[in-house]
């Protein structure tokens, strides 16, 4: 039974383009599917989190953290009395739009995009769902439900102000689809949404410290002195003495993740008790999140963000990789701007000669965010060894050698 606060996908807003509805699934079951069978999904499963996707077959990739995020705000999501499926499809698809090599990967491509209006995951994701993907017979994009796409857009939260403020900074990407269809960018989104970025949060929180201790970046002996974790280790050791150390490590981290789970319901529930909303929208306008952790379980998540970003973000080997692949993006970039030859076939018939150069970088940016790991290393290599092997040959000999 849904609450009354929840998405009704009998009440959907609708798609920018018109169609029939299934018989058997709701919109928002439909979403759902639409973004599991999406070739940007498929492309998550070689995008990674923290480490590249060749270091090791264990560490989470894009797609398995995709996967466990939509788990944990199902959970949420059901226990509160919200759409299930519209949640479950905005966590599906929050991620679709990192470039390869996670947050190193975005920084770069952003850094190079600057003189194009920038480049924001979040907007690419938009973008994705609504041009990139092209295997419809009448429109571009997986044509969601405006539900969806709120979602996605605004799942951490407005990014404009009701007077337009902020407009001018928004993404192109957002900007341009948003003129087209109005996703009200001055709200925040649905509680369901909400949910979707909360999941996120405990996802990530959760599995990074499991990456980081496989990696051998930290150990169960540091990370015993973090709130949360300390007391989730010491209710396993109290409760299995002697416990082989791999069950140890994954009894005490769920029990981290349960904790995260339950702050997150018990909080959200006296938010939505005081707000007492009577429809999705009085959640939309509400002004402030309902989804959300307790104050002192976020200082203590703080504490535990603070922790991984000193010995897992900015450890000495991530920041060695770091260097490298950005130089990867910072080499691909420049190269398919200035010979478009080297773009696919499909890619290429998007470039007009007389769009300019704005229009050509985002075609590129595009390309280049698309990439997985796997493929922007393997390109990398083929492209950059070739004109380096060329030069070489060309170059006269050097003097005594």
């Amino acid at each position: 039974m849904l609450a009354t606060f929840a998405c009704d996908p009998a009440e959907t807003r609708g798609r920018l383009y018109t169609e029939a509805e299934s018989a058997f699934r709701s919109p928002f079951q439909r979403d759902r599917d639409r973004i599991i069978h999406s070739s940007a999904f498929r492309r998550l499963k070689h995008k990674t989190q923290v480490f590249v996707e060749h270091e090791g077959d264990y560490y989470r990739t894009r797609l398995t953290h995709s996967i466990e995020v939509a788990q944990v705000a199902r959970t949420i999501a059901g226990a509160l009395g919200f759409n299930e499926y519209l949640t479950e499809a905005v966590a599906l698809a929050h991620d679709l739009g990192h470039t390869p090599f996670g947050h190193t990967g975005e920084d770069a491509l952003d850094a190079l995009m600057k003189p194009y209006g920038g480049f924001d995951h979040n907007a690419q994701a938009l973008k994705i769902v609504t041009a990139l993907e092209r295997h419809y017979a009448e429109w571009d994009g997986l044509n969601l439900t405006w539900e969806t796409l709120e979602g996605i857009a605004k799942h951490n939260g407005p990014v404009m102000q009701a007077t337009g403020a902020g407009g001018e900074d928004l993404p192109f990407a957002l900007a341009d689809y948003n003129a087209r269809h109005d996703l009200e960018l001055h709200t925040h989104a649905s509680g369901e949404a909400q949910v979707a970025a909360l999941a996120d949060d405990i996802a990530y929180n959760n599995h990074d410290l499991h990456d980081g201790l496989r990696a051998g970046l930290f150990s169960v002996d540091e990370i015993r002195a973090l709130p949360i974790v300390g007391p989730a280790f010491a209710a396993v050791d109290a409760k299995y003495p002697g416990l082989e150390e791999s069950r140890r490590r994954h009894e005490a981290l769920r029990r981290v993740f349960g904790v995260m789970v339950e702050d997150v319901l018990v909080s959200s529930r006296g938010h939505l008790q005081r707000l007492n909303p009577a429809s999705a929208q009085e959640i939309r306008d509400a002004g402030a999140p309902v989804i959300r952790f307790s104050d002192h379980l976020w200082r203590d998540l703080k504490e535990i963000r603070a922790f991984l970003f000193a010995r897992m973000y900015r450890a000495p080997a991530v920041l060695e990789m770091r260097q490298k692949v950005t130089k990867v993006i910072e080499d691909l970039f420049p190269l398919f701007l200035a010979d478009t030859a080297l773009l696919p076939p499909e890619w290429r018939k998007d470039v007009a000669e007389d769009e300019g150069e704005v229009a050509l970088a985002r075609i590129v940016g595009d390309y280049i965010a698309g990439m997985t790991d796997r493929f922007a290393l393997e390109t990398h290599a083929r492209l950059i060894g070739q004109r380096k092997a060329v030069a070489g040959a060309a170059a006269p000999p050097v003097p005594g050698r």
